[in-house]
C-alpha cells in the first residue's frame, strides 16, 4: 500500500453551483463534469487549458462514456438517454416513473462490464423513495429502493464489488456484484463517515482503494480495501462533490465542488468554492469503463 502524497496544482475557476460527476476520458484526454443545478456540461482539456461548455435540456445528475461513440450515456433528472454534446441530439432510452414529486436522478457510473448504473434522490424533505437502477440492453432494472440520496457509486478494479452510499446515513456500503447479471448480494458496511461529513462521489484507484468526497467537512478521504483510512486531503472548500483520476499517467486528482446553499460570508472565506480543484498525487487511477449499448 502506497502512502498518500499530494500537491495542489491549481483550479479551473468555474464557480459551479453544484459541480458533480467528474470523469476523465482517456481516449480524448479531456475531463468532463456537470453543474447539475445550472443544466450545464463542462469539457476541459488540461494540456491546452481549453474549457468548453454545453447547455443541457434537463439537469444532468451523472453520465458515462460510450464505447465507439462521441455520445454520452446520461442520467438526466427524468431518465436515461444517449446525448451528443456537440449537436445537442438526445435519444431517450428509459424514463422510469419517479415515486414522488421532487425526485431526480443523481449519482451514476458505468461498471466494468459496460452497464450504466444510476440512482435517484429526494430533493428537500419527504419519504426516501429513491431507487438504484442498472441500465443494460436498453432496460432499466431496479436493484435498490427506499433511498434518500444515491451517492458514492463505483466499482472495484475486478468489477466484483459495488460501493454505494445513501448520503444522509453517512455509511458507504459494499456489495458483491454478479458479473453476468449485475445482481447485488452480501450487503455490508464498508466505512462510516463522521458527523457533519456526508459521503458524496467516489472513485477507486489502481491499488483498489476507494476515494470519497466528504460533503460538509472539506475532505477527500482514501479508504483501503478493508475500510480503514489510508489517506486524507484537506481542501480549501467545505463542499467537495466528486473525484476523478486523470492526466496521461492518471496521477492527477480532479475534484468538483459546490457553492450551493453557502452564505455570502462563507463564500468570502471559501473563494474556491464551486471551482474544479486539481492535485498531483503519487497514486494512479484506473481508466473509466465505457458503456456498451
Amino acid at each position: 500500500m502506497s502512502a498518500l502524497l499530494t500537491t495542489f496544482v491549481g483550479a479551473v475557476e468555474v464557480g459551479n453551483t453544484l459541480g458533480e460527476g467528474v470523469l476523465w476520458d482517456a481516449v480524448g484526454r479531456r475531463l468532463w463534469w456537470t453543474d447539475i443545478q445550472e443544466r450545464r456540461l463542462y469539457r476541459y482539456e488540461p494540456t491546452r487549458q481549453v474549457l468548453d461548455t454545453f447547455e443541457l435540456p434537463e439537469r444532468l445528475g451523472s453520465f458515462g462514456f460510450v464505447e465507439g461513440s462521441e455520445r454520452l450515456i446520461a442520467a438526466f433528472e427524468s431518465g436515461f438517454a444517449l446525448f451528443d454534446p456537440q449537436s445537442g441530439q438526445l435519444q431517450w432510452i428509459a424514463r422510469p416513473p419517479h415515486a414522488a414529486d421532487k425526485v431526480r436522478f443523481n449519482d451514476g457510473r458505468v461498471d466494468r462490464m459496460g452497464r450504466f448504473w444510476a440512482g435517484t434522490m429526494v430533493e428537500g424533505t419527504g419519504r426516501p423513495v429513491g431507487r438504484l437502477y442498472c441500465l443494460c440492453n436498453g432496460l432499466a432494472e431496479v436493484h435498490l429502493s427506499e433511498i434518500a440520496i444515491c451517492n458514492s457509486l463505483c466499482f472495484s478494479v475486478d468489477g466484483r464489488h459495488m460501493y454505494f452510499a445513501d448520503s444522509p446515513h453517512r455509511t458507504i456500503h459494499r456489495f458483491d456484484t454478479d458479473p453476468v447479471t449485475g445482481a447485488l448480494s452480501n450487503r455490508r458496511i464498508f466505512a462510516q463517515t463522521p458527523p457533519g461529513a456526508l459521503p458524496d462521489g467516489s472513485n477507486v484507484d489502481a491499488e483498489g482503494h476507494l476515494w470519497n468526497a466528504h460533503w460538509g467537512s472539506g475532505q477527500v478521504v482514501r479508504y483501503a480495501p478493508d475500510g480503514s483510512i489510508s489517506g486524507c486531503i484537506d481542501l480549501p472548500v467545505t463542499q467537495p462533490t466528486c473525484i476523478a483520476f486523470g492526466g496521461t499517467a492518471l496521477d492527477h486528482l480532479y475534484i468538483t465542488t459546490a457553492r450551493e446553499n453557502l452564505s455570502a460570508a462563507v463564500l468570502a472565506s471559501q473563494p474556491q468554492a464551486g471551482h474544479l480543484l486539481i492535485y498531483k498525487t503519487n497514486i494512479r487511477g484506473h481508466p473509466e469503463p465505457r458503456y456498451r449499448p
